[in-house]
């Protein structure tokens, strides 16, 4: 009888907990910290202000560009600097501008999440002392790296850069001493996993003038309007971390002139159970229209929304799956949450992004001088400026080459859905790349996102057929070479030098590595 009540609770508590996470109560919340957020950004107007994926995508459509600093990188006893996520094109666009403001969100409960309050501080830190070491080891080893009569000025500015340079650990008030220490006594591991992995350090170091430093704003924190500093007075390169949400620890009812709702800290979050296709582009493109349709009709609105959108990739030959909704659990509330399935990634390929990478769209990225390219199959579509093309997404696409043999189809899918899907398909993706760029032909790798499958498969093209030059070899060296898992880092931090969105998750990396681990590239 008391595990009945106990079910019942539970179930009544998930009700109601469904009950308040509409789709209206979710875009309505992100519309409103979004204005805090644009707020924010007017304060340091020349600061760019960036995205971190994906929940802080939703809240601005504004964004100069995007990052990907895990949560899970930041949990306490679990602290991780991960050379697969190094963010490097963060700190050199902050080097350029003076500083960056980076947006994300967390639930209720938190002022900010662990990704701002300690994974990019444990960034900043093992940045700022990589940085260190290199400009003192320059110094030592008596290299000018000015050419003339400016070399004896060099020198001297690079003593001072060292004397000044500030390498502490700089985390927020409310982590305690006994972790910060915790923290620090693992950075000098972190340096030198970073010095292993072939991160280009010495780039970094004639960009950044002043060291980087996290600064924390919520929406609960005090400034005076009057006595905003610029950000050019400072002594360091701020990067500015705003949370966007509310902190609080009930539900808040909120009304307007027209309607009531409830507001969610973090509503951006976990958008495959909420969002039912909608992305964060179409939202800023209808964002006035959602908001004022109020939540009795929002979800329909929504879904005309992403069905116009789906038919205009169709008619355009663009991949446009179809969207299967689960019917609501909830009969009669017609504003109530239905869940997506299957689960459809973040379209941000639109959005108004000024990544300045190796394509003006920044979704077909170039890797330096090796004729390879990683890119979205959407945009793979309509290149022209391509020999050939290996689709990796589980849609067929229509391709502008002149050759029927220069394109090849592997579908490919998650590991979550299917564990040995990038392990079946790796030789032959790594013969058809070796048969292609053998003649000198481009080469251009794309998936659905252009950051998961496709870089992993280029991460395996990659180690297989070049040398640690990125000089195309025919996989001769491969077929006498090891590969190791530093290896294997040190080729993924070459990819993402270049393509700065690369997110390949864990469980595609594991395959890679075991494909590598066979120790030979087959001869077609």
């Amino acid at each position: 009888m008391e595990n009945e009540a106990n079910i019942s609770i539970y179930r009544a508590a998930r009700t109601i907990k469904r009950r308040q996470n509409t789709l209206y109560n979710a875009l309505r919340s992100i519309f409103d910290d979004s204005i805090f957020v644009g707020e924010i950004s007017q304060l340091w107007p020349q600061l760019p202000l960036l995205a971190n994926l994906r929940c802080g995508l939703w809240y601005s459509s504004k964004f100069h560009s995007t990052c990907y600093f895990k949560s899970t990188d930041g949990h306490t006893n679990n602290w991780s600097f991960n050379t697969s996520r190094l963010n490097l094109h963060v700190a050199l666009l902050a080097g350029q501008k003076g500083g960056c403001i980076i947006v994300d969100s967390t639930r209720k409960g938190k002022r900010f999440p662990d990704s701002m309050s300690k994974t990019i501080p444990i960034w900043t830190c093992v940045l700022n002392r990589s940085v260190y070491n290199y400009r003192k080891k320059m110094c030592n080893g008596g290299v000018v790296l000015a050419k003339g009569n400016a070399s004896d000025e060099h020198e001297k500015s690079t003593s001072q850069f060292t004397a000044d340079w500030d390498c502490s650990l700089h985390l927020p008030l409310w982590v305690s001493d006994t972790e910060k220490a915790a923290i620090d006594d693992r950075v000098e591991e972190w340096i030198k996993e970073l010095d292993a992995s072939g991160a280009d350090i010495a780039s970094l170091a004639s960009c950044l003038k002043k060291p980087l430093r996290p600064l924390w704003i919520s929406q609960k924190t005090v400034i005076w309007l009057n006595e905003v500093p610029d950000h050019d007075s400072w002594d360091f390169t701020p990067i500015i971390l705003v949370s966007a949400s509310s902190q609080s620890g009930i539900i808040q009812n909120r009304t307007t002139s027209e309607f009531s709702w409830n507001y969610i800290p973090g509503a951006g979050d976990d958008e495959e159970s909420w969002a039912r296709g909608l992305t964060p582009n179409l939202f800023w493109k209808n964002a006035y229209d959602l908001i004022n349709s109020g939540p009795d009709i929002c979800n329909q609105k929504v879904a005309d929304i992403v069905e116009k959108d789906r038919v205009y990739r169709a008619q355009r030959g663009q991949i446009a799956p179809q969207l299967i909704l689960k019917s609501s659990k909830l009969s009669g509330n017609s504003s109530d949450l239905s869940h997506v399935e299957p689960p459809l990634s973040s379209d941000i390929l639109d959005l108004n992004i000024d990544l300045k990478a190796s394509d003006e769209s920044c979704t077909i990225s170039w890797l330096g001088s090796t004729n390879l390219a990683v890119g979205t199959s959407q945009h793979a579509a309509a290149e022209r400026n391509v020999d050939c093309i290996l689709n990796c997404d589980q849609e067929s696409i229509t391709v502008c080459l002149s050759n029927a043999e220069a394109y090849l189809h592997l579908p490919m899918v998650n590991s979550k859905l299917d564990r040995f899907s990038l392990l079946r398909n790796l030789p032959s993706a790594v013969n058809f790349a070796k048969l292609n760029i053998s003649k000198g032909k481009t080469l251009l790798i794309c998936c659905h996102s252009g950051e998961d499958i496709s870089v992993c498969v280029c991460l395996a093209i990659l180690t297989s057929l070049f040398d640690d030059e990125g000089i195309f070899h025919d996989g001769k060296s491969f077929n006498q070479t090891r590969i190791t898992k530093l290896e294997m880092r040190r080729r993924l931090v070459f990819i993402c030098k270049f393509a700065s969105n690369a997110r390949p998750s864990r469980g595609n990396l594991k395959q890679v590595f075991s494909f590598l681990g066979g120790g030979s590239v087959d001869l077609v």
